[in-house]
């Protein structure tokens, strides 16, 4: 049996379709992601996925939408315990402190110190280390009243994702692990289904700009409706015994749970709260807390050797000294803190908080996990599936049918 070559180039048409739905729909997930940074020549030639190139605009959405409304910072900072988190760092705060004592006698009294015999200096060593709990623990109770002048959510997340675009790809790739495949796929399907009607127009109506147009409407309305499908209905709803929901909305439970595992161990992890707290916008406020009981303590261990050591030191110098120990302590903070990372993580539980709060929001709520990557530029993805799908329509055009 010998095909008509004419009749294999008709059937060809919905395969064609199918293969310019495929690639215009992987192509506008690629686009979305990647590349990570500006590649070609500013400021019209080249391109950014769009995930990274908003990624700041992404965080804050991320922010508003979903962290915002689900992690308190009260709440966690009540978390912590400030007799365990002295446990957790009590030998390096001890290192730490030693080598502080030390530097500042050395700094602000060095004939007194020099004259202090060795077991003396033991004495003061030991007097402070005794002490250390109860600081700590004080501390930590100011640090839980004053949270919010000290730590900012938002900043610490915008911070973090502005800094890593590839986290902010991982974060959306991660959530939409179904859904981003699903786009591709169905562009195949689709393009088919819609290449046939513009099989039977071909066969009738040879007009040139048919093929041209299909190819359009393929790349335009494949990714329009495997969007519509990944996020409509928003709300089950029945037509018979089918009950149907959008794809992403239906993976609420899944999605909840792998997007706060990230969230927890890729972003608001105890590293980068130490390093927001220390070095954002609120570690003045940091610092006054510090100062308030590194003051305090010294005030009272001063005491015990008042008046020899207000003569020896100096009022000057005594001044001096307070200030000294609260910077290096401050400096000191971030190596010391490090020791209590473990603590912190088993305390804090974000990634569990997050896990079920999460699954109980409403779907009108839950979308924004992942809507942001979609509706601000969804034209665009849109447009160019619409743009290449043209392009294939042309090539067919002169390919197989001219």
């Amino acid at each position: 049996m010998e095909w008509n070559p004419e009749l294999l180039s008709l059937l060809s048409i919905p395969f064609i379709s199918a293969i310019v739905g495929w690639v215009t729909n992987y192509l506008a997930v690629k686009m979305m992601f990647y590349p990570i940074e500006f590649k070609g020549i500013r400021p019209f030639f080249g391109w950014q996925g769009l995930i990274p190139a908003k990624r700041r605009e992404m965080a804050e959405i991320e922010v508003e939408l979903v962290l915002g409304k689900l992690l308190s910072v009260e709440e966690l900072a009540q978390r912590l315990d400030g007799e365990q988190l002295a446990c957790a760092i009590e030998r390096r705060l001890k290192q730490v402190l030693k080598s502080v004592v030390n530097e500042v006698m050395e700094a602000s009294a060095p004939d007194l110190w020099a004259a202090v015999p060795v077991q003396g200096k033991n004495l003061v060593y030991r007097r402070i280390e005794n002490d250390m709990p109860r600081v700590v623990k004080k501390l930590v109770t100011d640090f839980q009243l004053n949270i919010n002048e000290i730590l900012n959510i938002k900043e610490l997340v915008v911070e973090q994702l502005v800094g890593s675009p590839s986290l902010i790809n991982e974060i959306f790739l991660t959530a939409g692990a179904k859904e981003f495949p699903f786009i591709v796929r169905s562009g195949f399907y689709f393009g088919f289904l819609f290449g046939l009607p513009t099989m039977f127009l071909w066969h009738y109506f040879q007009a040139w700009w048919l093929l041209p147009l299909g190819g359009l409407v393929v790349g335009y309305a494949t990714n329009w409706i495997a969007i519509k499908i990944i996020f409509e209905p928003k709300r089950p709803r029945k037509f018979g015994p089918v009950t149907v929901q959008g794809m992403f909305l239906k993976r609420q439970a899944e999605v909840s749970r792998v997007y706060a595992e990230i969230i927890e161990n890729k972003l608001i992890t105890p590293q980068n709260i130490t390093h927001v707290i220390l070095h954002g916008s609120g570690s003045a406020s940091l610092l006054e807390l510090i100062e308030l009981h590194v003051n305090d303590a010294i005030e009272r261990y001063v005491a015990i050797a008042q008046p020899y050591f207000g003569l020896g030191v100096g009022s000057e110098n005594y001044f001096k000294m307070k200030a000294l120990a609260v910077q290096r302590i401050f400096e000191n903070s971030d190596k010391t803190l490090f020791y209590a990372y473990d603590y912190a993580h088993s305390a804090l539980r974000v990634g569990e908080d997050l896990r079920v709060r999460m699954q109980a929001l409403p779907p009108e709520e839950f979308e924004g996990v992942l809507r942001p990557a979609y509706r601000q530029d969804e034209w665009k993805l849109i447009l160019t599936g619409a743009l290449l799908g043209l392009a294939a329509g042309f090539a067919q055009l002169y390919l197989v049918f001219i």
